[in-house]
């Protein structure tokens, strides 16, 4: 384990040592090993979480309802503190999906800790308040990974304040950060500890902030879309108890239920955002004017028809690029589904913005074809895997039993090896399918059904070959061994890649139907395109929202050893980052 680097250090060579973590790759999410181990991490999450729930044991931490009142003051205060918020303005900063590879993480958090970013037309001053909105690390949560991933690049961007005051630091889990229980979030996120010159505040994974010009910020941890606990209930009913009729509040959730609230999956997880409005916000009087999320990796806002609210996906702080083409263009919310009784009249909402455009989205995942290249690892992992398909295939047509005329009991001992790995194949095609809980579970089921086969077909195709070019040569000692050759060498590398390109190709095809729209792109690992959101809040109470975007990620740093204390321990070696408008700015009044 590396140690700190002093806070005067300033780094030379970009080392381990220098840096106190060590840079990573971005995650290949296909790589054997990361499929085995996170698959298996997010079973163990799902089975013990409802017997283990660290939100329950959060009821005997310490809590507070927290005010920020912008101005002068950075101070975040209990609710004794009678500050008065009026006339106040705030700039505050929303990223998430973060803590992925070193390159693209590190440059969003470098823009993030300039004292202000020039966006064309305005410079934006840094946020003093920063919210991490879901997923502070990946593939999964450890003390470890956090450093590696996410403190520790953090801290290299902004190591120690610039004269300004210590931005605040709050943040909301998301599923990869609950895969280990949620033990090592709340150490690095629950213990007033500094991120560089950021630093926590919060002590539990959930929090409300108020805001100036009666502005409020709640994030609920909902655990994977389940529910909402007793002593998260008993926090939020303290936290309303404050809220005044015409109140304005920000809703963060650690993913875009309003996206997939169509379907019964969806519905069920808009259930729990339609019950927390009826149960906290409305009863007071206030209203929920925007909602914020992160979980998929792009940049998609849904604007009310006839109104102003705002409900906003942004995972662009670091993690793989995701697909946009293939999202609703209008959602209707509450949901018809919604079993929550007092639900509020419904209304439409239009798909208003998105990045990557939608025909950066189709071509991006045209690139999945790259597939066996980007995932050396998928290609090996399916190469072996096929090769012993094809081997028990050969066995069922050419095998020992019975010669010319085999009886019945000698054809099943034959084929039986083949029809458990075919049979196997056709599970793990439907498994795959249903890796996302919002997936219809029909039609993946048949999708997935169809992709076993695929492969299936695809071996018994290359058994044929191989058994037919063997009776087309002559034989002898040259060509029986180049037939083992083939079969033996041949089949992992050709099959591989014919099986890895299938998938590709089954990607492509599912994806048009909302099956496995994840897995296309997170089979590419793309960096760039990345951002987050600066929002302001105004004097005048209306809150303006800027998406920032990032073209293209820096790929490589040097040191900066004659830099001041607060700046990045590394810079582009190149030209430097430039953050662009996604859109023009969103402007949501406090009430309408």
């Amino acid at each position: 384990m590396t140690a700190a680097p002093p806070s005067h250090a300033r780094a030379r060579d970009g080392s381990p040592h220098e840096l106190g973590f060590t840079r990573q790759h971005a995650v290949r999410w296909l790589a054997p090993r990361v499929l085995i181990t996170t698959g298996a991490k997010a079973l163990l999450a799902a089975i013990f979480g409802a017997y283990a729930d660290k939100r329950e044991l959060q009821g005997s931490l310490p809590w507070e309802v927290y005010r920020y009142t912008g101005g002068h003051s950075n101070a975040v205060t209990g609710i004794g503190d009678d500050t008065d918020t009026e006339g106040d303005e705030l700039w505050l900063d929303y990223v998430a999906d973060l803590g992925d590879g070193f390159d693209a993480t590190y440059s969003v958090a470098t823009v993030l800790a300039r004292q202000e970013i020039d966006v064309g037309d305005a410079s934006l001053p840094r946020g003093r308040l920063l919210v991490m909105g879901g997923d502070q690390v990946y593939p999964a949560a450890s003390i470890q990974t956090y450093r590696d991933r996410t403190r520790g690049v953090y801290q290299a961007a902004f190591p120690e304040p610039d004269g300004e005051p210590r931005p605040a630091l709050f943040a909301l889990p998301g599923n990869h950060d609950w895969y280990d229980g949620l033990t090592a979030f709340l150490r690095v996120f629950a213990q007033q500890r500094s991120f560089g010159a950021w630093c926590t505040e919060q002590t539990r994974s959930y929090f409300a902030i108020q805001l100036p010009q009666r502005w409020w910020l709640f994030a609920i941890d909902t655990q994977f879309d389940d529910h909402i606990d007793a002593p998260q209930l008993a926090y939020f009913a303290e936290a309303a108890a404050l809220l005044e009729p015409g109140d304005a509040v920000i809703l963060c959730t650690p993913s875009p239920a309003w996206v997939y609230a169509a379907s019964p999956p969806g519905a069920a997880a808009y259930d729990i955002i339609e019950f927390f409005d009826a149960e906290f916000v409305r009863p007071a009087g206030a209203s929920i004017r925007v909602m914020l999320s992160g979980d998929k990796h792009h940049y998609a806002r849904y604007a009310e028809r006839d109104g102003s609210r705002q409900n906003i996906t942004c995972g662009l702080g670091g993690a793989y690029l995701a697909a946009t083409h293939e999202l609703p263009e209008r959602v209707e919310l509450p949901p018809p589904t919604t079993r929550e009784r007092e639900e509020q009249p419904r209304g439409t909402y239009d798909l208003a913005g998105r990045y990557p455009s939608k025909w950066q989205s189709r071509l991006f995942a045209a690139g999945i074809f790259r597939l066996p290249w980007r995932n050396p690892g998928f290609w090996g992992m399916t190469g072996l895997m096929q090769s012993a398909v094809t081997l028990a295939v050969l066995f069922g047509i050419a095998g020992p039993f019975g010669g010319e005329e085999r009886g019945f009991f000698a054809l099943v001992a034959s084929w039986t090896p083949a029809v458990i790995l075919g049979g196997l194949l056709v599970l793990a095609g439907i498994f795959f399918a249903r890796m996302d809980a919002h997936t219809p579970r029909r039609p993946a089921t048949v999708a997935g059904s169809l992709h076993g086969v695929a492969h299936i077909a695809l071996n018994v195709t290359w058994a044929l070959g191989v058994i037919e070019l063997y009776r087309l040569v002559p034989h002898n000692l040259v060509t029986n061994w180049a037939t083992l050759l083939l079969i033996v060498v041949g089949t992992p590398l050709v099959l591989g890649f014919a099986h890895s390109e299938l998938v590709a190709a089954y990607l492509m095809i599912a994806s048009r139907f909302g099956i496995n729209l994840n897995e296309l792109m997170a089979g590419q690992s793309i960096e760039d395109h990345k951002g987050f959101l600066r929002l302001h809040i105004g004097a005048d109470g209306t809150l303006t929202i800027h998406p920032i975007a990032i073209g293209q990620v820096c790929r490589t740093w040097r040191g900066d050893p004659d830099g001041a204390p607060s700046d990045p321990l590394l810079r582009p070696d190149g030209p430097p980052l430039t953050p662009t408008r996604i859109e023009d700015p969103i402007v949501v009044p406090r009430s309408g």
